[in-house]
């Protein structure tokens, strides 16, 4: 069994080092395309990967699909499509500092409604987990307006998050987390009846389908785009979706689901590594704190919550 657990973890762990190439890869694709562009494309193209690796591996999938878990796979997709649309949006009406912090709160909603939604018990461990994970992924998402001079904690326009379209902003960032938090909730009942393969395919499907239809409604040109900027595009669908977002699902299957939500916010640090190493950014020293409280809460909720 604790094998078993180490590879769960071991999963987790790829999983959130392939989830954090999405920052970097979409700093340089949004230089060409629109938020929701690389939104749709990164779920087309992973659909379309994962349909022909489904088709050669598990030809007969829609033999697993009963009427009723194909509205809950119709169910997990939507959510997703509305966590990227909406969180993606908030970018356009609130400051990033505002949104990371907000969507940090999907580990919450999670916690709160595994009991409700699943049964599942949260345990003090993953309260505690949960809590130290979420204070530090609001420090490092306030690490972009806050700084630390003379012993002092100096935030910037940190009124703006109630007033005008920041709201807006704010509110659709918060969406986003609770939209995430149902994807979860989701997946973590149908996994356990599908193979990782036929559920990701048919849920990133749908998923696709719902920002596909946005962009259209939108008016947004799909093909007006470089050859470098679709080949970005092809690498955000293959690394952080197909074998990022695709670790945390296939983990869903075997730990609990407040569990996989809070492994969720060590992406910031993967990402802050990265920028720091491709693009020359090094991590402040509020990104740093927050990223050790990520850590610890990570590993308090997962290493503790295996040993039952």
């Amino acid at each position: 069994m604790q094998d078993k657990n180490w590879k769960h973890q071991l999963g987790l762990f790829f999983g959130i080092l392939f989830v954090s190439t999405a920052s970097v890869l979409i700093r340089y694709a949004q230089e060409d395309a629109s938020s929701l562009i690389v939104a749709a494309y990164r779920m087309a193209f992973s659909a379309i990967f994962l349909c022909i690796i489904v088709v050669i591996k598990e030809p007969s999938f829609y033999k697993t699909y009963t009427p009723d878990r194909l509205r809950q796979a119709f169910l997990a997709g939507s959510f997703l499509a509305v966590h990227f649309a909406s969180w993606i949006t908030s970018l356009e009406y609130t400051s990033v500092a505002s949104s990371v912090v907000l969507v940090t709160t999907t580990p919450l909603w999670v916690s709160i409604l595994s009991p409700i939604v699943l049964k599942e018990k949260v345990g003090v461990n993953v309260i505690f987990g949960l809590v130290l994970a979420m204070i530090g992924g609001i420090v490092v998402g306030l690490s972009n307006v806050c700084s630390i001079t003379g012993g002092q904690i100096t935030c910037d326009s940190f009124s703006l998050i109630l007033s005008g379209k920041e709201l807006l902003g704010n509110l659709l960032a918060l969406l986003g987390a609770f939209m995430a938090a149902g994807y979860i909730l989701v997946g973590r009942r149908l996994r356990q009846n599908l193979s990782i393969l036929s559920y990701t395919f048919v849920v990133y499907g749908f998923s696709a389908i719902w920002l596909v239809l946005v962009v259209i409604l939108r008016g947004e040109n799909l093909f007006s785009y470089s050859s470098s900027t679709f080949l970005l595009l092809f690498l955000l669908a293959l690394v952080p979706q197909v074998f990022g977002h695709s670790l945390f699902n296939w983990a869903l299957r075997f730990l609990p689901a407040s569990a996989v939500s809070v492994a969720l916010l060590g992406e910031p640090i993967g990402s802050s590594l990265l920028a720091f190493v491709i693009l020359n950014e090094p991590p402040t020293l509020l990104e740093i704190v927050g990223g050790s409280l990520i850590l610890f809460g990570i590993s308090l909720t997962l290493f503790r919550k295996t040993r039952n």
